[in-house]
């Protein structure tokens, strides 16, 4: 199972078309947050893909969850949040914690800017870093998941 995973692009529409174009066989798309009005309009023109979402703290709908878990086909849990809420600024325990809490093997979140992954156990905690206004002097950027009956492979694509 392939799933695209990309953050924060505030405003910045033709990166998320970007990153939909090069993933256009994925079976899941996951977007972390801050970037909502164009996550909508992204929506509208790809309806075939199944696309998923959470709230970030630029993002004004009453609505969406600020944190959710998702169930894989394959009974896999992840836990999405933008981040603010659970002080991914300053360390990942908070969400990892809350992952763990609710039984989850993946904690996704957003909201730094900033590329990071982890594998704690048998969780993988990954930040995609951002799509539109990076802070850790990268490119602009999404990350992959191919979920395998053998593993979990990951990377970061600069855009």
């Amino acid at each position: 199972m392939r799933i695209i995973v990309f953050s924060d692009t505030h405003g910045n529409f033709a990166a998320m078309q970007k990153i939909i174009k090069r993933n256009g066989d994925a079976d899941l798309f996951i977007f972390l947050g801050d970037g909502l009005s164009e996550f909508r309009k992204l929506k509208t023109h790809y309806l075939d893909n199944n696309m998923i979402c959470v709230k970030g703290n630029c993002d004004f709908d009453k609505e969406l969850p600020e944190s959710m878990v998702y169930v894989l086909p394959d009974g896999k849990r992840m836990f999405l949040a933008h981040g603010d809420k659970w002080g991914v600024n300053f360390s990942v325990e908070n969400i990892y914690e809350k992952a763990k809490e609710e039984e989850c093997q993946f904690a996704l979140f957003g909201h730094t800017h900033k590329r990071y992954y982890e594998q704690r156990g048998t969780m993988l905690i990954l930040n995609p870093g951002s799509a539109g206004q990076p802070r850790d002097d990268k490119p602009p950027c999404y990350a992959w998941l191919d979920i395998t009956p053998t593993g979990v492979i990951h990377n970061f694509v600069n855009l």
